[in-house]
């Protein structure tokens, strides 16, 4: 055995078997491959990653200027772990005036953005061998099923429902369920939950919870609404407790200003929940140390409490992203309606569009056949610099044709034209 060998092996023995099982990040893997090719000089819409360009949508301004005040009158040590308590209190008067319902601060938790409230979320409710239930395509629930060993219950969902759960497609899958993960508007598709069906889902979980014995754990219900300041077209944003009250011992919302606010750097979002999740969620964020930067919390509670400037960059963020989405949209309309293979359901939130490219089996001009979702999205990457990431990388099973385009770093006319090159790159197939 060589030397090289030797070291690989030792190599291997030194690392916690969680390494050999869990994957990196297949949009980050892609979006570098994107960034790869850009830096090469190739001109490309980078559709991938869910974030903003500066250049198309930048913070709100006050939130910026309070961040610089806030490190200059030193907010620059450690917060509570738990959060700053003008921030919860910033929090509290929010979602008491947005959705007309007021938390006690003890159930509210600061977190480093949306991530580690969903990963406190998971770890504090969630054993290894536990069941979680989630739709395909979604964002990141099978990652988060393999850093805590759970068993992992994806359900496929598809274009006749908006790529969304349903109480029929749940109805069997959530007994004996630990967890049940939902978002609205989700990611990657860009749909939203209608009352009805969210009703439905929630009848369904307080049914089960109902039917388990005084010895069995309740099965609970993340739901994950960081898009939800950001419906466009008419769609309205509904939520479990609004509409079954009741449901509220079981549920913990997820949300932050990363989105809505195009503040993904910031890093300060919030759970809120039932009190002994919150507190166990709150020591499991302390011990990793993933609070949000003190400065960024003193800004943002005074952002959050100013209504008027929050609705009127709403307003802005909703209108500019919706121009983008719409271009998309219409834009791949037009395209299907000039015969090309392509489908797509219309936008109802968040920042992206769901587009299905029907080109398996098609030939390229060098003679290269499309056999596999990831041959379609690299040949719409050099054939027309336009960068996409499958509904595989969301989770989805089977390659049945359908990305995700993201419009947080292009402009409308951008659109326009990678959509133009996207309709003569596929000309070229055979």
């Amino acid at each position: 055995m060589s030397a090289i060998e030797i070291e690989a092996d030792v190599t291997a023995s030194r690392l916690a078997q969680l390494s050999h099982e869990l994957r990196g990040s297949e949009i980050l893997r892609i979006a570098g491959e994107v960034r790869q090719y850009a830096a090469a000089g190739n001109a490309v819409a980078n559709l991938t990653v869910g974030d903003f360009s500066p250049k198309e949508f930048r913070i709100p301004r006050a939130l910026e200027d309070g961040i610089v005040d806030a490190l200059r009158a030193g907010e620059c040590v450690y917060p509570p772990s738990n959060g700053l308590e003008s921030l919860r209190i910033a929090v509290q008067q929010f979602c008491e005036r947005r959705f007309g319902r007021r938390y006690p601060l003890e159930q509210i938790l600061i977190t480093a953005g949306a991530r580690p409230a969903i990963y406190s979320l998971f770890r504090a409710l969630v054993d290894p061998g536990d069941r979680v239930v989630y739709g395909a395509p979604s964002w990141n629930n099978d990652y988060y099923c393999d850093l805590i060993g759970a068993t992992a219950v994806p359900i496929d969902c598809d274009a006749r429902t908006n790529f969304l759960l349903t109480r029929q497609a749940l109805k069997d899958a959530i007994r004996g369920a630990r967890l049940l993960s939902l978002n609205s508007p989700l990611n990657p598709t860009g749909t939203v939950f209608d009352a009805e069906t969210l009703g439905d889902i929630c009848d369904l979980v307080l049914e089960e919870n109902a039917r388990r014995g005084p010895g069995e754990r309740p099965l609970f219900v993340m739901y994950d609404q960081v898009y939800w300041m950001l419906t466009i077209g008419g769609a309205t944003h509904v939520d479990p407790i609004s509409l079954r009250p009741d449901i509220a011992p079981y549920v913990v919302m997820v949300d932050a200003i990363s989105k809505a606010f195009a503040s993904t750097g910031l890093r300060v979002g919030w759970a809120i929940g039932p009190t002994d999740v919150i507190k166990c969620m709150s020591d499991i964020v302390g011990h990793v140390g993933a609070w949000a930067p003190r400065p960024e919390q003193v800004a943002s509670a005074k952002f959050l409490a100013d209504h008027a400037e929050v609705d009127e960059y709403i307003a802005g963020m909703r209108r500019d992203a919706a121009a983008r989405l719409d271009a998309v949209y219409q834009g791949l309309q037009s395209l299907r309606g000039a015969g090309l293979p392509i489908d797509c359901v219309r936008p109802q939130g968040a920042i992206y569009v769901s587009v299905q490219f029907a080109l398996h089996g098609r030939r390229t001009a060098e003679g290269r056949v499309l056999e596999t979702d990831d041959d379609v999205r690299k040949f719409l990457l050099t054939a027309a610099g336009f960068a996409v990431v499958p509904f595989s990388a969301f989770g989805a099973r089977g390659g049945n044709g359908w990305f995700r385009i993201s419009i947080g770093t292009v402009s409308v006319a951008q659109i326009g034209e990678a959509l133009d090159r996207v309709r003569q790159a596929i000309g070229t197939l055979r």
